[in-house]
């Protein structure tokens, strides 16, 4: 059947702010669904609250409404325009819930509207727990016992019947919210308030738990006449206990044996074509009994999900795009394979490499929190990794982390403490797979770490099998290891730094050393089909071996450095700014190059850069990305501090780093030789001093007054940032940072109290500045940027206080010789601008800016750091309608035991975009008198 030609317009429903569990790999599906959707010459009119993603974009949608996600809203959209259908898919919970509400109101009927991609009794079916098991027991899956209940004595009657341990599930929750295992009855009354509490329905299921049982995701996609490819299976290498989206999972399955795989997928399938007659993606989610391979049900979700996104970087194929097509009307066999451009769209990729995702989480951000993990997730972000062995792609994934780990351990972290590493074991945290190797690597049996952690025998042999090659590694000297042997320790992901830890040498000795051997990495393919056929895909991974399927052309290239992994302080918005420069570079004629390792971005989708290598940004992958590739040059100012972090090491090897030069890049982010910088250009800042002890800290501390800010140099969301007011705190705090960041200088930076915030954005050609914005801070000073509600433009600040912001930031931007992006942090006290900082780089509000004044700074940016264009060849007019307010959003509700009060570290997880006409706005009336009462304390 071709598509359903009546539907000319289609609306979208995003997934809102950035929090736990909803994360942008809802802004990669519904981008990448908007533009399936207007490939076929369909209308798209795109709702979502969140400034910072590329879905909010004008050159995604028709019709892009920053507004927050009610029904409401959905009824203006409604009443502007004439809508066929509404996809509600590809924005998560969220969007699925807002569907079904405007639904149970009667809004769609009222205006003639269709349901596409899935239908309002699927979502009941599998959201209510109670309805997901009769129709499991219906269809002859099974099923954990279990019982529901809506009230407290319910729930104890149901745990009187199943015993412990078992599993609370709250109905109509997002990722794991209020749930728990409980393994004891004195923990039962605790988890079952929450879990009641929790659901919006104040209903849970209480379930037999399967503690230590495998569990399997697969990725459906079925189309009207009820074809159903399987795209991809994914494997949990954490056991049930944790919850999915906070476990290592390989693609494709490692250990599932042919025949629980064939009847994985058959029930699979009997429980897609059990939800009704939608077309789209699925999502569902299994246990297995590693004793007996019995094979259990625990939830399906009729739409793409967070894993959707991770499928469809593991395979090279784009679910979200095809489900689109499939919601309209297209069935798989009529698609092309958006990758090999000849076959069908209707086959299940084959894979000759191995997928590996470790999740990124922000503890340090949450003081007092428990770090275990279970059932409730708590990751801010993930990695992923690709190589030709699971031991290759894992090391690649712990290179990926951003956590100062060269590969997984033999890199000066590793742990001996017997104790420690028990404890970890038995409950896990974000550094367990560590510990794993830590115990092997001290003798502990893989039998006894089996039983601790149920993690499946075959895993723990493959990351034994590093262990031996360590140790075979250590009877060598660099000069003797055989080049055979060599090889073999690059092809399980060794990095030049683990080798140089293991010889006790230096990174660059054994890069030498291996390059006089001829073991060079080389270049595969991504390409869904094994490479049965062939595929123009511009995806690449590396590996080391003979041959290199990536050709470097002889066009004018730059490589466009990514953000890493999603964490707080450093999300979705540098993303944002990636794509823009992609797209940037590729209008100015050259050939963009994209590196990054998050499987949840727009900037790793096959077709956005003209090359995609889905590789660590990490030094020694770079390195030889760029050896073989030989740009013009590396931009580092779109991806946040990660790309930033690896300026010094361009520098030092003599690659041209695009736009601002190192040097100037490093006087801003090192602030003693910023603050001496401001002292040239008579700008005022907070008197400071640089600490490399605490006794020097409490020297300096006496001579500047409390109350001081204690932080580092080089960090990110202000990381390590604290205000302190006597002696006690700033012993404490100094101590703390000399032990967390080693080597760190610190700075002691009197505190204006009482002070307000603001901030500015600009772009710099090194001759002309031009100020994006400037951003009033709603709180005082001393909560950090991230975490304050903003307002553009100011609203407040007379027009002297607003000239001496415009003039700080052009002077600075010109002093710096600033050629491109610009963020500047200023504290203004009776009436006077003092400069806090300055971010030579994107910044977590430049995306807010381009939404608010529909200006596209980023792009307007790229050609000037690519030295195409000069500030005066565009024609820049801000559209101000207003006021816009910055939103943030936190995801306290995962850690309910921490401190939730703000201060100078981030710990916000998103935010989302408030239009008001005037000040008057009730809503920013009530914002304002919060304001007003803490500066009259």
């Amino acid at each position: 059947m071709p598509k359903d030609t009546s539907l000319k317009s289609v609306l979208i429903i995003g997934s809102g702010p950035i929090i736990i569990g909803q994360a942008c790999e809802f802004d990669y599906s519904g981008s990448q669904a908007a533009r399936s959707l207007r490939e076929e010459g369909i209308k798209v009119v795109l709702i979502n609250s969140n400034p910072a993603t590329i879905m909010t974009d004008k050159l995604t949608a028709d019709n892009v409404y920053l507004l927050p996600l009610n029904v409401d809203s959905i009824r203006k959209i409604l009443t502007e325009h004439q809508i066929d259908a509404v996809l509600p898919t590809m924005g998560g919970q969220t969007a699925l819930n807002l569907c079904m509400e405007a639904d149970a109101i009667g809004l769609w009927k009222e205006f003639g509207v269709r349901i596409i991609g899935v239908d309002i009794a699927a979502i009941e079916k599998t959201e209510n727990r109670e309805l997901f098991r009769k129709l499991m027991v219906e269809l002859g899956v099974g099923v954990p016992k279990s019982f529901m209940a809506a009230s407290f004595l319910e729930g104890k009657d149901a745990a009187q019947k199943i015993g412990y341990p078992l599993v609370i599930r709250p109905s109509f929750t997002l990722g794991g919210s209020g749930g728990s295992f409980v393994k004891h009855k004195d923990q039962f009354e605790e988890a079952l308030q929450h879990g009641l509490k929790t659901s919006p329905v104040h209903e849970v299921l209480i379930e037999e738990a399967v503690l230590g049982w495998l569990e399997y995701e697969l990725e459906l996609l079925r189309d009207q006449e009820d074809n159903i490819a399987i795209i991809c299976t994914i494997e949990n290498l954490d056991p049930m206990g944790i919850h999915t989206g906070d476990s290592i999972t390989i693609a494709p399955a490692m250990t599932l044996s042919d025949m629980a795989y064939q009847r994985m997928r058959d029930m699979a399938m009997k429980m897609m074509r059990s939800l009704g007659t939608f077309a789209g993606g699925c999502n569902v989610q299994f246990a297995l009994n590693p004793v007996n391979e019995e094979i259990v049900a625990i939830e399906i979700n009729p739409r793409v999900s967070r894993s959707s996104a991770l499928a469809s970087k593991a395979t090279g194929y784009p679910i979200a795009k095809i489900a689109a097509k499939l919601a309209i009307g297209y069935n798989l066999h009529e698609l092309k394979n958006p990758v090999t451009k000849t076959t069908s769209a209707y086959f299940e990729p084959a894979i000759d490499y191995v997928v590996v995702k470790i999740p990124r989480w922000n503890f340090d951000k949450f003081h007092g929190s428990d770090t275990r993990l279970g059932l409730q997730m708590k990751s801010v972000g993930e990695v992923m990794a690709i190589g030709r062995s699971f031991t290759e792609a894992i090391q690649k994934a712990c290179q990926s982390l951003e956590l100062k780990r060269s590969g997984l351990g033999a890199d000066g972290h590793d742990s001996r403490n017997l104790e420690a590493i028990t404890y970890s074991l038995e409950n896990p945290s974000w550094d367990r797979i560590f510990h794993v190797k830590d115990a092997l690597s001290m003798g502990v049996p893989i039998r006894t770490i089996h039983e601790i952690t149920k993690i499946d025998r075959w895993y723990l042999n493959q990351i034994q099998s590093l262990v031996l090659m360590e140790e075979e590694l250590r009877r060598y000297s660099l000069q003797n290891v055989p080049a055979g042997f060599f090889m073999e320790l690059k092809q399980h992901g060794f990095s030049d730094v683990q080798l140089a830890w293991i010889l006790n040498t230096d990174e660059e000795s054994v890069y030498q050393r291996r390059k006089e051997l001829g073991i060079n990495r080389v270049y595969k393919m991504v390409d869904t089909c094994a490479a049965e056929f062939p595929s123009p895909t511009p995806y690449f991974y590396s590996s080391f071996g003979s041959e290199n399927e990536s050709v470097s052309s002889d066009r004018k290239k730059v490589i466009v450095l990514g953000s890493g992994p999603n964490r707080i302080g450093q999300g979705i918005e540098f993303d944002y700014c990636c794509v823009h420069g992609v797209t940037a570079a590729k209008e100015a004629g050259f050939e963009a190059i994209m590196v990054n390792c998050n499987p949840e971005t727009v900037s790793t989708d096959f077709d956005i850069s003209d090359k995609l290598y889905f590789e660590p940004v990490f030094w020694e992958h770079l390195r030889e990305i760029i050896e073989h590739e030989k740009p013009i040059g590396v931009i580092v100012q779109l991806g946040g501090q990660t790309a930033l972090k690896l300026a010094e090491k361009l520098e030092k090897y003599n690659i041209k780093i695009l736009g601002t030069s190192f040097n100037n890049m490093d006087i801003a982010e090192d602030r003693g030789r910023f603050s001496d910088l401001l002292k040239e250009l008579d700008i005022p800042y907070p008197e400071y001093g640089v600490a490399t002890s605490a006794d020097e800290a409490l020297v300096l501390a006496a001579r500047i007054k409390y109350p001081v800010l204690v932080r580092p140099s080089y960090v990110l969301g202000g990381q390590g940032m604290s205000i302190v007011i006597n002696d006690a705190e700033l012993e404490s705090a100094v101590l703390k940072l000399m032990r967390d960041i080693p080597g760190n200088r610190i700075l002691i930076d009197h505190f204006l109290d009482r002070a307000e915030e603001a901030e500015a954005d600009c772009i710099c050609d090194g001759e002309d500045v031009e100020i994006m914005g400037i951003m009033e801070h709603i709180e005082p000073a001393g909560i950090h940027s991230g975490d304050s509600f903003a307002v553009l433009p100011p609203y407040n600040f007379p027009e002297g206080v607003l000239e001496q912001i415009k003039n700080h930031t052009r002077k600075i931007a010109l002093a710096l010789n600033i050629k491109g992006l610009m963020n500047v942090q200023f504290a203004v006290k009776n009436g006077k601008v003092y400069v806090i900082e300055a971010n030579p780089r994107a910044s977590r509000s430049m995306p807010f800016i381009c939404k608010a004044f529909q200006v596209p700074y980023l792009n307007i940016a790229t050609k000037i750091i690519l030295g195409v264009n000069k500030l005066k060849d565009f024609d820049i007019k801000p559209i101000v309608h207003g006021f816009a307010i910055k939103e943030p959003v936190f995801s306290f509700d995962k850690f309910p035991n921490v401190n939730k009060e703000l201060g100078p570290e981030m710990k916000s997880t998103g935010e989302a975009i408030r239009f008001i006409h005037d000040t008057n706005d009730p809503y920013f009336r009530q914002l304002y008198s919060e304001k007003s009462m803490y500066l009259s304390r």
